[in-house]
């Protein structure tokens, strides 16, 4: 047996709503020997009869009842999919994945990026190492390593420097290291202490952020991004920047993306965020 089609149990709602056949013509802009032709076929497929015809119009039989009811019902579903639908598209959004190292400062500034007058939202996120802008797992991002394959168009955008930090009433020379995991380790900032100072390290984690509290805890000295350990009244440097470990910055979007009014806004207004603290990122003040 067939099941009923939505758009006829749509008219079958409008025509019982009114009726009959004659106002749902003016409603739905169908001629009302159409529609009267397709509420047979309606209840034909259904095997009931759902509708009184008469010279006063069409009024509703016992089946008609519940299936208006019923109807109802999916109809009301059907209008709120449809609110929530509109609602999603009613202003655009942008999804920015930044390198964990910058995310919660791009955060801090977030006004920079996306001020209250815009009509577009944005969705902040760290970038994931797995991170795949080719399957659009974010609209911009902004990396410490330029992508090797993908449709994307890449920006280069000032450099962001490392060197090693303790807490500022720490002093002597032995004092222990804090790491990054190596199953953590993406980068070579990551990677530094262990390859450098292995022996020396007490403390470990799998997480950025911990690295720094650790640092900051006192469990001993460990290389962070300048612009964070500077900006940290409880911390010093130790030594100068670890030229090696300076790298730049990419501003990141899939090249069928980058076109679009409120994508290319995000670009820029990245860009010129970089840009207006590259001294900062690159460690040219503090220190």
């Amino acid at each position: 047996m067939a099941d009923p089609n939505w758009d006829d149990l749509q008219l079958f709602h409008v025509v019982a709503e009114l009726g009959g056949l004659s106002a749902a013509a003016q409603r739905t802009g169908l001629s009302a020997p159409t529609i009267g032709r397709r509420m047979l076929a309606l209840e034909r497929t259904l095997g009931r009869s759902l509708f009184l015809r008469s010279q006063r119009g069409y009024r509703l039989a016992h089946d008609g009842e519940v299936l208006f009811e019923r109807v109802s019902g999916m109809q009301a579903v059907a209008d709120a999919i449809a609110d929530w639908h509109g609602e999603a598209f009613a202003m655009p959004w942008v999804s920015i994945a930044v390198d964990s190292w910058l995310a919660g400062f791009a955060a801090d500034h977030v006004l920079r990026i996306k001020g209250p007058e815009d009509g577009f939202r944005i969705c902040l996120a760290a970038a994931a190492p797995s991170l795949a802008l080719a399957f659009r797992e974010a609209d911009v991002a902004v990396l410490g390593a330029r992508p090797d394959s993908g449709n994307l168009a890449v920006r280069r955008a000032g450099s962001m420097a490392y060197a090693v930090y303790r807490r500022n009433d720490l002093s002597g020379d032995d004092l222990p290291w804090v790491s990054m995991g190596t199953g953590a380790a993406v980068s070579a900032s990551d990677r530094w202490v262990f390859e450098n100072r292995e022996s020396a390290i007490t403390t470990w984690t799998e997480d950025r952020d911990l690295l720094v509290r650790l640092v900051v805890a006192g469990a001993g000295q460990g290389v962070l991004p300048v612009h964070l350990g500077d900006a940290n009244p409880a911390l010093e440097r130790v030594g100068g920047i670890i030229d090696e470990l300076t790298h730049p910055l990419f501003i990141v979007a899939n090249d069928d993306d980058r076109h679009r009014p409120e994508v290319r806004t995000v670009i820029e207004r990245l860009a010129a965020f970089i840009r207006e603290n590259d001294a900062l990122l690159a460690g040219r003040t503090g220190g």
